[in-house]
Order: C-alpha cells, then sequence, then structure tokens
C-alpha cells in the first residue's frame, strides 16, 4: 500500500453490523441520542449523551451547521397504459418541472413513457410526468405537467425520502417522520437526504451553545443521492464522487477566518459541512471565498484537513465515502485513522450503539 491511498480499496472499509442496530425510528427526543467521544491524538474514546457536547466547546469555538431542508422528494404514480405503480425519488431540478430522478421498477420504462401522479393518501392528481431520457446510470430525466410548478406542489404530492435502510411502504412515511427526518434550523430547500448530525439539536441546545460563548454558522449542502450509492470502483482513487450543490455565506466565511484568527477551533456539525469547507478551501489556497458553488471533493485517508478542527457526524455505512471522510479525519495525513474508527465502531456495537440516519453520534476531536 503506497502513501498516496490510491491502492485503498472499499472493503477496506467494510465492517459487520447487527441489523437490529440500524434505527428505525428516532429517538424519542433529538438531544437524548448517545454520542461516543473519539479523542483522536490519544486513540481513546468515551461513552456520553449528545448534551455533553457542551464539555467539549470552549468559548470563541465555531460551530457550523448545514440548513439545507430536504423536500419531500419520493413521488408515486401509474404508467398510462398498464397502470403500473411507478416510485420516483427526485434527485436534482434542472429547470421548472425538469428533474432527474431515479425511478423503481426502472428498467423497463423507456423515454417517451408517462405516468400519471398520485397524492399521498394514493389518490389520482391532474400532475403527470414524461420519461425524456435515460443516462447511463439508469437515472430518468422527467418533464411535469399539470396546473402549477411540480415543486410548488410537492406538499400534496410528495413524502419524505427516507433512506433504503429504514423500512417504509408506499405512503406510510408518518407526519413524525417530515418533522423529525429535518433539522430545526432548515431553510434553503434542495436535499434528498438530511444531513443527519445536524438532526441532535434543538432549539434549548442551540441557545445553550451560545450561552456557553460558541459562535453558531451555517453553509449550505444539497443533499442528493449519491450519499447512498454503493461505490462501484475497484479503489478509492478510481472513484468518482457526485457532484452537489453547496452555498457559503460571506458572514459564516467571515466567521471562520475570525475563529482561526483567534486561535480557537471550527466544529463541522456533519460531513456535509466538513465536506463544503475543506472544498472551498482546497479551490481557493486555504482562503473561504464565500458564494455558491459544486462540489465533488471526496476525502480519504490520508487527506490533511484545512479548516476543520473537530467533526460531529453519525455512524455511517460500511465502505461508504462518509465513514472514508471519518476515517481520514480521525488521522489526517495518515492511514491509520481507519482502523482506529474501527474500531470504536466495534465498541459503538458492543455498546449497543443505534447506527445510521437516525441513530447515534460521535465527536471527533
Amino acid at each position: 500500500m503506497n502513501d498516496s491511498g490510491k491502492t485503498l480499496r472499499p472493503a477496506d472499509f467494510d465492517y459487520l453490523l447487527p441489523p437490529e442496530l440500524i434505527a428505525q425510528q428516532p429517538a424519542a427526543a433529538r438531544d437524548a441520542s448517545r454520542l461516543l467521544v473519539l479523542h483522536r491524538r490519544e486513540a481513546r474514546w468515551e461513552h456520553r449523551r449528545l448534551p455533553d457536547l457542551l464539555a467539549h466547546v470552549a468559548p470563541g469555538d465555531a460551530l457550523i451547521f448545514n440548513d439545507s431542508r430536504v423536500i419531500p422528494a419520493r413521488l408515486w404514480g401509474n404508467k398510462a397504459g398498464s397502470g403500473g405503480q411507478i416510485e420516483m425519488l427526485l434527485t436534482e431540478e434542472n429547470a421548472p418541472n425538469d428533474w432527474w430522478a431515479l425511478l423503481r421498477p426502472g428498467k423497463r420504462v423507456r423515454p417517451g413513457t408517462m405516468i400519471h401522479l398520485t397524492n399521498t393518501r394514493g389518490d389520482a392528481t391532474a400532475h403527470t410526468a414524461v420519461v425524456l431520457e435515460k443516462n447511463p446510470d439508469g437515472h430518468c430525466r422527467l418533464q411535469f405537467s399539470g396546473p402549477k410548478n411540480i415543486f410548488e406542489a410537492l406538499e400534496d404530492l410528495g413524502e419524505t425520502p427516507l433512506p433504503p435502510y429504514i423500512e417504509s411502504a408506499p405512503h406510510q412515511a408518518s407526519a413524525g417522520d417530515r418533522e423529525r427526518y429535518q433539522t430545526v434550523f432548515a431553510q434553503a430547500p434542495g436535499s434528498v437526504a438530511a444531513p443527519t448530525a445536524g438532526l441532535h439539536f434543538t432549539p434549548a441546545l442551540l441557545a445553550q451553545l451560545r450561552d456557553a460563548g460558541a459562535h453558531l454558522g451555517f453553509v449550505t449542502l444539497h443533499v442528493g443521492l449519491g450519499t447512498f450509492s454503493p461505490m462501484k470502483a475497484a479503489t478509492l482513487g478510481e472513484h468518482v464522487m457526485h457532484e452537489e450543490r453547496y452555498d457559503l455565506p460571506p458572514a459564516t466565511a467571515e466567521l471562520i477566518t475570525r475563529t482561526r484568527a483567534n486561535r480557537r477551533r471550527v466544529f463541522a456539525i456533519g460531513t456535509t459541512t466538513a465536506r463544503v469547507l475543506e472544498s472551498v478551501a482546497a479551490q481557493h489556497h486555504g482562503a473561504l471565498v464565500p458564494g455558491p458553488g459544486r462540489t465533488r471533493i471526496f476525502i480519504h485517508p490520508p487527506a490533511r484537513f484545512q479548516i476543520v478542527d473537530a467533526l460531529l457526524t453519525n455512524f455511517h455505512l460500511p465502505q461508504s465515502t462518509l465513514l472514508m471522510l471519518a476515517s481520514a479525519f480521525a488521522a489526517p495525513g495518515e492511514l491509520h485513522g481507519r482502523d482506529l474508527l474501527l474500531a470504536a465502531y466495534a465498541d459503538a456495537i458492543r455498546e449497543r450503539y443505534r447506527f445510521f440516519s437516525y441513530g447515534d453520534a460521535m465527536l471527533l476531536l
């Protein structure tokens, strides 16, 4: 294995997880989750609760959150003619009423196919979608028609796009999911998956952090379907990361620059936040230039980090790019972060932590 990390394979980031540890529902309260605190330099960890985050935040530290809002991107309809049911997961808007989507079943759907949309109750609507084209990944480009812009009708038509490992039947996503699979500070709509580290925070906890002298800032990264896509490349060096849209506001860039000048720490709340900050820094030689953009940054061992000093994140799927990012952060510039992180994961499994989107959290210091 060379020191570039290019010969690392997805299988190097595998681990066995008992299925019953995949959280199917959120914790009773947002901040009731457990927190595994990983001290990177000492290669040790401790088991805490989410509110114990306050003990690790010092006055002047900056906590940066992703404020992207999850849209009701899971739609249902019936094929014209056969009446067969089709599930549509919107992934990206090209223009009003023009979207890329993942269809299921999708193999027999061809360009020209018309789909009559149903609402969240399963009733027929006046909305239709026509398949314009299919890309090499099997995603379909849909042209919607109906009384108004489909984006404005999603609240009635769409369901919360829960991850595939959370079991839900058609039209069974609950009102509770619509609330809990969304951060309390969500603003800009555009994600098809929640920035899950932010799900743990309540207005009260945010207020406590401010009272403790921490500064809170926000970025936007619209989480795409690629966050759940399995890696198909044989090695990490061959993988092409999915593209996601982001925005770094001037106020947040200024906050982080000031925090670093004062030699305080920058906490990234979630891997999506870390991707925004490190992507902008990589593009501008370490500077945080505000504004919108798109990123394909793939952070994996032995990457170094220019901006992020601490990372709060959930427990990630085996062989996922998010697990690789966390492994890189566990030991920046080295390859052994993978071993440290997977050892902590193994202990979390022994301690019966809850995994993935609705699960518990890890703080890497």
